[in-house]
């Protein structure tokens, strides 16, 4: 009988700095750097305490230089350490574009294996916060499209603690995307070490008349909108990838083939964004068992506006995903 696993409740934001504190203490040579991540504990509360208990030297405040200290990590990870670096906001990865792309993704691959890079890249994304068009991006699709960085994307507290502490551990550069509307949300975390596999999608709600595949923010906006179409007898599978990069196809494949039609979430623009590659990914594997096209849904293309008045009706939100999968369900 499999022994039941204890619980308690904690925020997102919590489950990134009990992620960040256990690898810590288990590994001398991670450290942390970024603006703000040691004197006030973090932009979002993420790192609370740990300069505090791991020292200066280990949780590092930063200058406002992007290109600066993501180059630094870069070198930290080539000479033996664990770097866990964390961008303000994912809007300014353009800043760093060049040290993550053609430095890190490339490094290990251009010396034959013989230098590795183990370095995760934090940043929040998203928006819902109405901070404006420079701060409330969702620019995964940018590093997906880079051989040699794994791509995380975690929805629940629960999740980003177990995939952090993965990430941390991988001895590949793995960029880290953290939604900054969960950060003062409370879930249910599993009391105790684990971690999370990357390349393994979660089922977050088994249904036979549709699947639901999501990232993020929207997992837990498809999970809600799949609970109220339950009451009107619409069966919808829910999955959250967790991982763009490694794509878990088969469960993606597997649930299609029982439903027969597939809607893709993610909250990046549609336009060049990772929905169109996830379905082309599987096409091959699904074409003969769809009753209907692949839909999506994604923010508008236009850049995220700070009114909010103008903002929420471009982002996906629960009424649209319940509109939309009764619309596919007829």
């Amino acid at each position: 009988m499999a022994q039941e696993v204890k619980m308690k409740e904690i925020t997102y934001a919590q489950a990134v700095c009990e992620a960040l504190d256990e690898e810590m203490a288990r590994d001398s040579s991670i450290a942390l750097l970024g603006e703000d991540v040691g004197i006030i504990g973090g932009n979002f509360k993420t790192s609370v305490g740990l300069r505090d208990k791991y020292g200066d030297w280990r949780v590092k405040d930063t200058p406002i230089s992007e290109a600066g200290f993501v180059g630094m990590g870069v070198g930290m990870a080539l000479t033996g350490m664990r770097p866990v670096i964390e961008l303000m906001f994912c809007d300014f990865l353009g800043v760093c574009m060049d040290q993550i792309f053609n430095q890190a993704a490339k490094i290990r691959y251009m010396s034959g294996g013989q230098a590795q890079v183990p370095l995760t890249v934090r940043m929040p994304m998203g928006g819902g916060r109405s901070s404006a068009a420079q701060h409330s991006q969702s620019l995964q699709a940018w590093v997906a499209h880079i051989p040699g960085l794994k791509v995380v994307l975690p929805s629940s507290a629960a999740e980003v603690k177990g995939l952090l502490k993965t990430a941390i551990r991988d001895n590949n550069p793995v960029i880290f995307f953290e939604h900054k509307m969960q950060y003062n949300k409370t879930f249910s975390v599993p009391v105790g070490e684990y971690t999370i596999p990357f390349g393994k999608a979660n089922i977050v709600h088994p249904g036979d008349q549709l699947t639901i595949v999501a990232t993020s923010d929207l997992v837990l906006k498809a999970n809600e909108a799949a609970l109220e179409l339950d009451k009107d007898g619409v069966s919808v599978e829910v999955i959250d990838l967790r991982t763009l990069v490694p794509l878990d196809r088969q469960t993606i494949i597997d649930s299609v083939k029982k439903t027969g039609k597939l809607l893709i979430l993610d909250e990046g623009h549609i336009q060049y964004g990772i929905h169109g590659e996830i379905g082309m990914s599987i096409m091959d594997d699904i074409f003969y068992d769809l009753d209907m096209p692949i839909m999506r849904m994604g923010t508008g293309q236009t850049p995220i506006p700070f009114s909010p008045a103008l903002e929420f009706p471009i982002l996906v939100d629960v009424k649209k995903i319940y509109a939309k999968a009764k619309e596919m369900t007829k």
